[in-house]
């Protein structure tokens, strides 16, 4: 991860400068988890804005601050939205390809926008399109760190909600990823149908996906 310094526009602006006013950061959640959609988030600012005071990547803020941004990115943004890829197209497809599909689904509920940055190499399906990758944008971008604060409250928010459904699993507080807790639940009371299938420990559960390939 890039130093944890406050992101600012300097990427956006160089898109300004060439007169695009339309610049989308993307970001996604949940690429790591065990159980759960992987959600993604697009967020267009205001030309010429510099910082949004509290900003940073979503991952070194409080669940409280998170929470009190999101209302103030809201009112600052000039067009956000959600996308997901469900635990079913996760296991259909793969990781990789269900998170690309969750920015696009983001970008295409957004409405109008003329350029993007996503955090992180540049996905094949994005390939010639006005879609830059940037590594550790999340921590140095201002759009791309907005909408990592949209999505991971997007996210966070689900699984706490099916955390109501299943408790054994601590997802209201690790939001599905691998926890001693989470693992010690898989083993004691098996997947739920939120449970990725392709993923190792869910796998292994399963007598008839134990030599099928996954995600480790």
């Amino acid at each position: 991860m890039a130093e944890s310094r406050e992101p600012d526009t300097t990427l956006e602006r160089a898109y300004w400068a060439r007169g695009m006013r339309l610049v989308a950061g993307v970001d996604e959640v949940g690429r790591g988890c065990l159980a759960g959609p992987v959600v993604a988030a697009a967020c267009i600012l205001p030309p010429n804005i510099e910082r949004i005071d509290g900003v940073r990547d979503s991952k070194l803020l409080t669940a409280k601050k998170r929470a009190e941004l999101v209302e103030t990115i809201l009112g600052t943004a000039l067009a956000t939205a959600i996308g997901a890829a469900s635990r079913q197209e996760i296991d259909r497809l793969n990781i990789r390809a269900a998170t690309a599909i969750a920015m696009r689904r983001a970008l295409a509920r957004l409405g109008d926008w003329q350029q993007a940055i996503i955090d992180g190499p540049l996905f094949i399906e994005f390939a010639n399109s006005p879609i830059a990758g940037v590594i550790d944008a999340d921590a140095t971008c201002l759009s791309v760190a907005c909408a990592s604060i949209l999505a991971k409250e997007a996210r966070d928010g689900l699984m706490c909600r099916l955390a109501g459904r299943h408790p054994e699993y601590g997802w209201e507080q690790n939001a599905g990823y691998g926890t001693a807790k989470h693992l010690d639940a898989l083993q004691r009371f098996g997947p739920t149908p939120h449970h990725r299938r392709s993923f190792r420990p869910v796998r292994e559960l399963l007598p008839e996906l134990r030599t099928a390939g996954s995600t480790p």
